[in-house]
């Protein structure tokens, strides 16, 4: 019975744990953003790149976790990574902090989970302050960022 009760406490605090994840909610944090997509992994991200691009940003890689994952024989729901940015208003972020330099080029990362459902992931420009301490007035020059992300997606 005691096997049994901590069985079920495990269970409820996982789902504590990740229930802000599947509620497309900001993870409490770790300047992670999550919200839910209308579209597939690939088309999530197809439709990213083509608003970002639009921008004037660039395309520097497009990751297939999953598609990598299947070259090796193993298995992984679709996940693909976009890392993108301007090096005009990136590299003053990596001059101001160098180790910024781990976090840029900024990154959209589609991924299904197991019920199907697709979400896009970004960092919030918090991250950079917190983790790196670039001054504020050079990371709010990504905050319009996010809202390019989640146009794409809706």
């Amino acid at each position: 019975m005691r096997c049994l009760q901590e069985l079920l406490n495990g269970f409820l605090c996982m789902g504590l744990t990740i229930a802000p994840v599947f509620a497309g909610t900001a993870h409490a944090g770790s300047n992670l953003v999550t919200k839910p997509s209308k579209y597939s992994v690939p088309e999530t991200i197809d439709r990213i790149e083509r608003t970002i691009t639009a921008k004037g940003m660039q395309i520097f890689s497009r990751i297939d976790h999953s598609g990598e994952a299947k070259k090796v024989g193993l298995a992984m729901r679709p996940t693909e990574l976009l890392i993108f940015g301007n090096p005009k208003g990136g590299t003053a972020l990596m001059v101001a902090q160098p180790t910024a330099a781990i976090d840029l080029p900024m990154k959209a990362l589609a991924w299904e989970d197991p019920d199907g459902k697709v979400w896009l992931t970004y960092n919030s420009p918090e991250l950079l302050q917190e983790r790196h301490n670039v001054p504020a007035e050079l990371t709010s020059r990504l905050n319009s960022v996010g809202a390019l992300l989640e146009q794409a997606v809706e």
